[in-house]
């Protein structure tokens, strides 16, 4: 095994985190810096890119100074999927704010697609993406219509469209390039494809030469570097952020699973080939290089969002003033054995897989006199369970589920994951609440040639503990049934 540490550099929705990890994988130092989100416009979601390719640099200096400067083997990346932002390719200024992947400004764009011809289900069958606000293309192309900055970037020749590990890596090494795995959550590369599409392009009215080049998630990606790092580090991995959680938990077999309980809540799975169907999205959980400086092997998958989890609790707590913090709120969970007759549907950011609402909203129901806020709370709780099933088990009509891996903030709630098992009726295994950045680090020292392969550095991961499911399986289906009955009328399915 080789000396020297692995670097992961997540760029997550709240928090841009750094941690240097032995090559055993074990955590040697970590840090963390807040970045805030904006909502201008209802519906609109932003943050600033400047702040964020800040608190990356500060994050990795950090790091490496608390370590003493060591010697680093390889850096991985990660970022927040669907986010985008544009820039100028002569100055590396940014042009527009990073439109987050929650933003729904362009609903009416895609309306306009979807009323406009053949065009738009053309785009959903050759991605195997529904037409909906969250994937990078609407986005890209609303940029493209409304922003003044980019208009006059293209006109000049110097327009850069992308997603934020894009624009990172060229300000922080002059590489304009990004992943497959990136690429597969844009809906301009078509299913089982490994470049961007002409047709795709064209439907969103995108050019090939604004967007970044498409590589392997692993390998020689060239290096990171600044002023404040005593050292350039060398850069082995770029993906997003869910398919880094993927390898980090461990689910690196087709039938396992990984739920990520953050921001939202994100399952995704191994498949052994691409997998169309069920509402579910096929992505690719990362590309091996081909050794001549091309994509070699592709790993698949399936996905499935729901898009208010800790988010869901943010609002309670602070929004509707329910409690001091989110933290509280759900702690405030365990008092109470049930919700009341409260039921929640999550849809602060619309219903994603495996329906695709862009337009539903947020359900309370079942308020009466004897409720309190504990109750929302475990009626909170029950929603993020209940969405999670949805998805597992749309997945589960597709691939033979073998096991489910779930980490992410929440999970810290002994709470939530008691309901989540007994709401699916199988066991968690739960593993740390950080695998998104392990598993960034644990891909660059695949890319390094540290580990000969993904699956022999996944034998260095922790096993995690198992929450075994409670209470009896009719009840179980019963209470499955009744929130399929209310999420049908509550979201018009």
């Amino acid at each position: 095994m080789s000396s020297g540490l692995l670097l992961g550099i997540d760029d997550g929705t709240t928090a841009v985190k750094a941690a240097l990890f032995d090559t055993d994988l074990h955590a040697v130092v970590e840090a963390r810096r807040p970045v805030a989100s904006t909502h201008p416009h209802p519906g609109w979601v932003e943050q600033d890119p400047e702040l964020i390719l800040d608190a990356v640099v500060d994050a990795v200096a950090e790091v490496l100074d608390r370590a003493g400067a060591p010697a680093v083997l390889a850096a991985g990346l990660d970022h927040q999927g669907e986010s985008v932002v544009g820039w100028d390719a002569v100055s590396g200024r940014a042009l527009t704010p990073v439109i987050g992947w929650q933003d729904k400004r362009h609903e009416s764009l895609l309306a306009r697609l979807q009323g406009g011809g053949a065009g738009a289900a053309r785009a959903v069958e050759r991605s195997g993406l529904p037409l909906d606000p969250y994937f990078s293309a609407g986005k890209l192309a609303w940029l493209l219509e409304n922003d003044r900055g980019v208009q006059r970037a293209r006109d000049a020749g110097s327009l850069r469209l992308g997603t934020v590990d894009a624009f990172l890596t060229d300000r922080l090494g002059g590489r304009f390039a990004t992943d497959l795995s990136t690429a597969s959550r844009t809906q301009l590369l078509a299913a089982g494809g490994r470049d961007w599409d002409e047709e795709l392009l064209a439907v969103f009215g995108l050019q090939r030469e604004w967007l970044p080049a498409l590589g392997p998630t692993f390998g020689s990606l060239g290096e990171l570097r600044h002023g404040r790092w005593a050292v350039p580090v060398p850069l082995m991995a770029q993906l997003v952020d869910q398919q880094a959680a993927l390898a980090g938990s461990g689910a690196i077999q087709p039938g396992e699973l990984k739920a990520t309980y953050g921001t939202g809540v994100f399952v995704l799975g191994r498949t052994q080939d691409p997998t169309v169907g069920g509402g579910l999205l096929p992505t690719i959980a990362w590309a091996a290089p081909d050794g001549v400086g091309g994509v070699g092997e592709i790993a698949h998958a399936l996905d499935g969002g729901v898009f208010a989890a800790g988010s869901l609790f943010e609002w309670l707590a602070h929004g509707l003033g329910l409690a001091p913090d989110a933290g509280a709120l759900a702690e405030g969970a365990a008092a109470v054995e049930d919700s009341a007759g409260v039921i929640v549907l999550p849809a602060l950011a619309g219903l994603g897989a495996p329906w695709w609402r862009p337009g539903s909203r947020g359900v309370i129901a079942g308020l009466h006199p004897a409720v309190t806020t504990a109750h929302l709370a475990r009626a909170a709780l029950e929603a993020i369970a209940s969405r999670v099933a949805d998805i597992v088990e749309a997945i589960a009509l597709l691939v033979p589920i073998r096991s489910l891996r779930v980490d992410g903030g929440l999970t810290n709630d002994r709470t939530l994951l008691q309901i989540q098992a007994d709401t699916l009726g199988m066991p968690l295994t739960v593993g740390p609440a950080e695998v998104t950045v392990l598993g960034a680090a644990m891909l660059a020292g695949v890319g390094a040639g540290v580990f000969a392969s993904v699956e022999q550095a996944a034998e260095r991961l922790p096993q995690g503990r198992t929450v075994a499911p409670r209470g009896d399986p009719a009840e179980r289906a019963e209470r499955r049934r009744r929130w399929r009955t209310f999420v049908t009328a509550s979201a018009g399915l």
